[in-house]
């Protein structure tokens, strides 16, 4: 989905002249930032969400997508770049349930004497984190229909002769 597509949908619920005021901005500009740029052929405006997009590619820094999604009440987990071959299925497993023990090896650490500092709290999130992110790449991988085959390769019977 572009930009402006998605701005589109959110002005059919939250009111542009609510957010013009709010912003101190013209409502044509609201109304703009929800059509395809010129360079598109359409009369569009550069709107924050494109602003964001350059920043992040201009810096390659994730921590602007952290803050952004922190400020809405979650968390970035960047999507994995390798594909496991489907035979992977058990090592993908194993590798979440080992990220998990290493978190909650964290925080036995820290909650040994009853009190977790910044430090630590910073170290419990930083697990968490890397949790997070193998999780998901479990889950995309399973989505995309990359551990699919294992049940037909499991399930195939013996050639006969074999």
């Amino acid at each position: 989905m572009h930009s402006h597509e998605l701005l589109k949908e959110v002005l059919k619920k939250t009111s542009a002249k609510q957010i013009a005021a709010d912003m101190g901005l013209s409502l044509s500009l609201i109304y703009k930032w929800a059509e395809p740029l010129s360079d598109e052929t359409g009369s569009g405006a550069n709107n924050p969400l494109d602003r964001i997009e350059q920043l992040l590619r201009i810096t390659n820094d994730e921590r602007i997508a952290q803050w952004v999604c922190e400020r809405s009440g979650g968390f970035f987990i960047r999507n994995p770049k390798a594909r496991p071959h489907p035979f992977q299925l058990i090592p993908s497993t194993n590798s979440i349930v080992q990220e998990f023990a290493d978190m909650l090896g964290v925080i036995a650490v820290a909650a040994a004497d009853n009190q977790i500092t910044k430090e630590e709290a910073k170290m419990i999130r930083r697990r968490w984190e890397d949790l997070k992110s193998v999780t998901e790449g479990f889950v995309r991988e399973a989505e995309d229909g990359h551990f699919a085959s294992l049940k037909g390769e499991a399930g195939k019977p013996a050639k006969p002769g074999a």
